[in-house]
């Protein structure tokens, strides 16, 4: 089973950056799909940016072009680079690994975005 440990959240001031890592116990080569979710406070969780095992990402529309999703499939590690980082980013921040009939998720990591 594979586990996901997710690292790399704080606090940071708006406009600031941030990078999450997540670490896989176990080979992400043959993954499909990993990436990144977040359940802000008080709402449901939601899809932040994704990556296919071919390079192909995908982002929310509110994130795109300040974060960026990348996979290394030699460190077995998911990344989300977050800049230009807004109060309304303020949230959990879940890493996750879709195959085609399991999606393995890390515990979270908090990202609070405030002066």
């Amino acid at each position: 089973q594979l586990q996901l440990v997710e690292s790399g959240g704080g606090l940071v001031q708006p406009g600031g950056s941030l990078r999450l890592s997540c670490a896989a116990s176990g080979n992400i080569f043959n993954i499909e799909t990993v990436g990144w979710y977040r359940a802000p406070p008080g709402e449901q969780r939601e899809l932040v940016a994704d990556i296919t095992k071919g390079g192909i990402t995908a982002y929310l529309p509110s994130v795109k072009g300040r974060f960026v999703v990348s996979r290394d499939n030699v460190r077995n590690t998911v990344s989300l680079q977050m800049n230009s980082l807004k109060p309304e980013d303020t949230a959990i921040y879940y890493c996750f690994a879709r195959e085609t009939w399991r999606t393995y998720w890390g515990r979270g990591t908090q990202v609070t975005v405030s002066s």
